[in-house]
C-alpha cells in the first residue's frame, strides 16, 4: 500500500507544485538564521515530529508513517525521527516542543493542537536555532515553512456537495452546520468556504463549533439541534469531518429519522467511506496525505541541512504573526459513491477488502467495488 501511495504522491505533488500564490513579504531574516544553524550537516540529522491528536485516524495511520518513510528516503536511512502525539492537549504539546529542544533536533515538524498557544514554543525553538515546519495547520509564531491542503477550498467542496445532495429542495427545510474546533485555524477556513457556498441557498437552523472535533460532542450538538428544530424540519447536515459525521449520524438514527438527510464529511476515513458506500453519509473530502507528508519531510530535511526551500515551496502565505511563509498547498477532491474507485482505492489508501467487509458487501457489489 505504501509504495502505491508514494507513486501517487509524486503525481499529485507535481501538480501541486505548479500552483502559485503572490508572494507576501519576506522570510529572509529567519531563513538566514536557519541556514547558519543547519549549514554543513549531512544525512545523520534529527527531525522532531509533533502531531496533535489520535482521535482522527489519519495522524497515526497515514501522516506519521508517510513522513517517517519520506525522511528516511531523503537521508539514505540515516536520519532519526523523534515522535510525540499531544492527544489534543495544547499544554502537553508545548512541553513536547521543550523536549525536542533539549534533544537538539535539527528541525521540527509541528501540527498544532492550538495554533495560537504554540506560538511561544515556536519562538523558543527558533531561538535555539531549530527551524519549524507547520504541518496541516498554520501555527503562529516564527515558522519557516508550511504545508497543508487548500482549506478554504475544502469548505467550498463540502458546501457544493451538500447543495448537490439537496438539489431543488435546498430551501424546503433547515440545515445544521457542525463546524470544527475554534482552536484549529483550518476549521475557520472550512467554515468560511462552506458559508460562501451555502449562504442564501439554504436555511441554516442551527450552527455549532464543535469542541476538540470530538464525535461525542458532535453527537450531543446534533441531539440538541433535533430537539430545537424538530426532525421533520432538518433536511441536511454540514459536518466538517468524518469523525463528527459518525456522531451526527448516530444521533439522527436515534432521533427516529425514517430516511437520513445528506451529511458531509472530510478526511475519507475508512468508516466514512463505508458510510458513503452504505448510503448513510453523502460525501467526504479526499485529501491525498502522501504529497502533504512528502512536502513536510522535504522542507524539514532541507531546513535541517541549511538548504533553501525555493525548489520545494512555490507559494507564500501569511499567518497572523508571520508574512511570506514558504508554502506547499495540496488540492482536494470531493468523495462520493461515484468516485471511490478512482480515489482512495486507486491511490492505495484502502483496498476493496478493507472497505467491503461482510456488512457492506451488498452495497459494494451494487457500486461495482470488487
Amino acid at each position: 500500500m505504501n509504495m502505491r501511495m508514494r507513486r501517487a504522491a509524486v503525481a499529485v505533488a507535481a501538480t501541486t507544485m505548479a500552483v502559485s500564490l503572490a508572494a507576501c513579504g519576506s522570510a529572509k531574516e529567519s531563513g538566514d538564521k536557519t541556514k547558519e544553524s543547519g549549514a554543513g550537516k549531512g544525512d545523520a540529522i534529527k527531525i522532531g515530529l509533533l502531531l496533535p491528536e489520535n482521535q482522527t485516524a489519519r495522524y497515526e495511520k497515514f501522516d506519521k508513517p508517510l513522513i517517517e518513510k519520506k525522511i528516511s528516503e531523503l537521508t539514505n536511512g540515516k536520519a532519526e525521527v523523534i515522535y510525540a502525539n499531544a492527544k489534543q492537549d495544547a499544554t502537553l504539546q508545548n512541553q513536547q516542543v521543550d523536549t525536542m529542544i533539549t534533544n537538539k533536533v535539527n528541525a521540527l515538524i509541528v501540527d498544532a493542537v492550538d495554533s495560537k498557544a504554540i506560538a511561544g514554543s515556536v519562538k523558543k525553538a527558533k531561538e535555539a536555532g531549530i527551524p519549524v515546519v507547520a504541518f496541516d495547520r498554520l501555527a503562529e509564531g516564527p515558522i519557516d515553512a508550511y504545508t497543508s491542503f487548500d482549506n478554504e477550498e475544502v469548505g467550498h467542496v463540502q458546501g457544493k456537495a451538500l447543495l448537490e445532495a439537496l438539489g431543488a429542495k435546498a430551501k424546503d427545510g433547515q440545515i445544521v452546520m457542525m463546524n470544527g474546533a475554534v482552536t484549529d485555524p483550518n476549521a475557520a477556513l472550512f467554515k468560511k468556504g462552506a458559508h460562501a457556498e451555502l449562504n442564501g441557498k439554504v436555511n441554516i437552523g442551527k450552527e455549532y463549533d464543535t469542541k476538540e472535533w470530538k464525535p461525542e460532542n458532535a453527537n450531543a450538538n446534533m441531539e440538541a439541534a433535533i430537539s430545537a428544530l424538530g426532525k421533520d424540519k432538518i433536511i441536511g447536515v454540514y459536518s466538517a469531518n468524518d469523525g463528527m459525521a459518525g456522531g451526527i449520524i448516530t444521533a439522527l438514527k436515534a432521533g427516529g429519522f425514517a430516511k437520513l438527510p445528506p451529511v458531509t464529511g472530510q478526511d475519507a476515513e475508512l468508516a466514512g467511506v463505508q458510510r458513503i458506500v452504505a448510503g448513510e453519509q453523502f460525501a467526504s473530502v479526499y485529501k491525498p496525505y502522501a504529497p502533504e507528508a512528502a512536502a513536510a519531510a522535504e522542507m524539514a530535511v532541507a531546513l535541517a541541512k541549511g538548504e533553501k526551500l525555493d525548489s520545494i515551496a512555490k507559494e507564500k502565505v501569511d499567518s497572523p504573526t508571520n508574512k511570506g511563509i514558504p508554502t506547499v498547498l495540496v488540492p482536494v477532491v470531493s468523495l462520493t459513491k461515484a468516485n471511490i474507485n478512482d480515489t482512495v482505492i486507486k491511490d492505495g489508501v484502502y483496498t476493496v477488502a478493507e472497505i467491503c467487509t461482510p456488512k457492506y458487501k451488498a452495497a459494494c457489489d451494487a457500486l461495482g467495488l470488487k
